[in-house]
């Protein structure tokens, strides 16, 4: 167990609590950084994790980078450009690749304020579930810096070019209401119900046959990237792979005896 990001399984389902109420689980401290990366590599190596839930412990989900370590790190530093080129790349801009890496599905449980860097991890999960109290901001603006994150990457994904570039030219926070009518979120719910809800949706995902779900994964995020005859290909071929599994004939099966399938991976 880490100690930045608290992590459980049970019954396929991986829980991850980033768990510095101290900073209120800043993400740009190189421990919470080192174990979200951990945890996502670990995940994709093991079969037996068919869903992550990533949240935060106490009030906020994430307020995004540690301004303090910010200031004494950058601000207040003598370290040149690409000395600060250099630590993005091998601190925070770590997390999107290793999260882009993760064939498993990774919901969201946004359970407070969401800031800055914080709103952006909320942007590299497929799926966001947000409490009443979330507060969504692409903040960088307000500190006259850039989304050094990959934010300006993800956000037009999320939510599209012209939400986005409202978001982040302001850098004013959004309700939950307001994060679910721009497409932010696919729901909210009120602040006691988010882990229910959010554990209900990953079961009815980790009941599916997991080769499929992590297929039918990769083959989204790699549709945002290719054009439509090399996206067909690769769909071709991973529907290949998919009807000589297992799982796909007991899936078959199931369906034909009017039961619930039960599936292995295989």
């Amino acid at each position: 167990m880490t100690t930045d990001v608290i992590s459980e399984v049970k019954d396929g389902i991986a829980i991850w609590r980033m768990n510095r109420l101290d900073t209120r689980n800043a993400i740009s401290d190189g421990k919470m950084i080192d174990d979200l990366v951990s945890l996502a590599e670990q995940a994709q190596k093991d079969s037996q994790i068919r869903v992550v839930i990533l949240t935060g412990n106490g009030p906020a989900f994430s307020s995004g980078g540690n301004v303090k370590k910010i200031r004494q790190e950058m601000t207040d530093s003598n370290k040149t450009p690409h000395e600060l080129a250099a630590w993005y790349r091998e601190g925070i801009q770590r997390i999107p690749l290793a999260f882009e890496a993760l064939d498993v599905p990774i919901i969201a449980a946004v359970n407070g304020p969401a800031i800055g860097a914080g709103c952006d991890l909320t942007c590299m999960c497929d799926i966001r579930i947000a409490a009443q109290s979330a507060r969504f901001a692409e903040s960088f603006v307000k500190l006259g810096i850039i989304p050094g994150d990959g934010g300006s990457w993800l956000l037009p994904r999320a939510i599209g070019l012209a939400k986005a570039s409202e978001m982040a030219f302001t850098g004013d926070p959004i309700s939950a209401e307001e994060a679910l009518s721009f497409g932010l979120v696919s729901r909210v719910v009120a602040d006691d119900q988010l882990m229910d809800e959010a554990l209900a949706l990953a079961k009815r995902i980790a009941v599916n046959p997991p080769v499929s779900v992590r297929m039918t994964k990769q083959l989204i995020r790699e549709g945002q990237s290719t054009d439509l005859p090399t996206h067909l290909q690769m769909a071709a071929v991973m529907q290949a792979v998919s009807h000589r599994t297992n799982d796909h004939r007991e899936a078959m099966e199931a369906i034909f005896e009017k039961r619930q399938g039960v599936f292995n991976g295989r």
